[in-house]
């Protein structure tokens, strides 16, 4: 057997030969893309368990702030880093309006998760992806085709399948969850349309310091001085917000979009087994179809415009 052929079988020490291919480099760059992508929905996934446990005794809007305050301290060294010329802007209305609409979102949601089982809670969060479609169609004109309408209408139909109106009383914190995921696809089609004129570092900077401000009143009218126990879990949910959401910009850095993204929906699993091992909850037959339902929707519609993004 020839000593090429034995190469082939036993290859030498990494970084030894020939410098990797454009085609190898490229498969690494997705391969980490997936990892980090993996990564963001697993640090979120505990930021929403530790909310859920710190909310539990706090007051949501205060937790809502102090999220806000350490996500800033943690983006700090990248936005000096980035000087003066990340912050300007041409549309600080929009970017309030955006901020005011983030705001609300997050204190809904974190006082919905605080008392709704945190996996039913994240499946419902994925209609989110609906109302942004809906907004989509009501703020920017965009066509509705017969595919997305359909899915779009199976999606609200596994939220009803969960929700069961008439067989049970729904619950106000179901319903918080469920007017947080309004906002935030509308929150996401103002990102859209800012998207067009600034960068992604001053959409990130800007939203930051306005839902820093924007949930210190409403902070301040709940005030109760954290404990230093409190503090601690408080400044983690800040510094994992910022990471998960650092994480995810890294994933579509080094990936195709269209293969990271539906890696999102790893966050279910994720919430069902921290519910499941951290709370003791376990959803019921109707919770799991009906969330099945909801993922696999919003899913096709992440998918679709997805493909509409590329072909256009």
């Amino acid at each position: 057997m020839r000593s090429g052929s034995l190469q082939a079988y036993f290859p030498g020490p990494p970084g030894e030969g020939k410098e990797p291919t454009p085609e190898r480099r490229a498969a690494r760059r997705q391969v980490s893309g997936i990892l980090f992508m993996a990564l963001s929905t697993l640090i979120l996934s505990v930021m929403h368990a530790l909310v859920r446990h710190v909310g539990q005794d706090m007051n949501t809007l205060e937790v809502a702030f102090f999220r806000n305050l350490f996500g800033l301290l943690f983006l700090l060294p990248l936005i000096l880093r980035s000087g003066r010329e990340v912050m300007k802007t041409s549309r600080p209305g929009t970017h309030l309006v955006r901020g005011i609409i983030g705001a609300v979102s997050m204190t809904l949601w974190f006082t919905g998760l605080a008392f709704v089982p945190i996996a039913d809670a994240t499946a419902l969060s994925f209609t989110g992806i609906v109302f942004a479609s809906l907004c989509a169609v009501i703020f920017l004109g965009e066509v509705i085709r017969l595919r997305r309408s359909i899915a779009i209408a199976v999606s609200f139909l596994g939220a009803l399948i969960m929700l069961r109106p008439g067989f049970q009383e729904i619950d106000i914190y179901v319903w918080m969850v469920l007017i947080s995921s309004a906002c935030w696809g509308l929150a996401m089609i103002v990102v859209k349309s800012l998207s067009t004129t600034e960068s992604p570092l001053c959409i990130v900077s800007w939203n930051a310091v306005l839902m820093t401000a924007l949930t210190f009143l409403p902070a301040l009218w709940v005030w109760s001085t954290p404990t230093w126990e409190q503090l601690f879990f408080l400044f983690l949910i800040g510094c994992l917000g910022s990471a998960g959401h650092l994480a995810m910009t890294r994933a579509l850095q080094l990936a195709d979009a269209t293969l990271v993204l539906p890696l999102d929906f790893l966050r279910l699993i994720w919430a069902g087994a921290i519910g499941y091992f951290a709370f003791a909850e376990f959803p019921d037959t109707w919770s799991l179809l009906g969330g099945a339902i909801i993922v696999g929707s919003a899913a096709y519609i992440s998918r679709r415009e997805r493909l509409k993004a590329k072909e256009s």
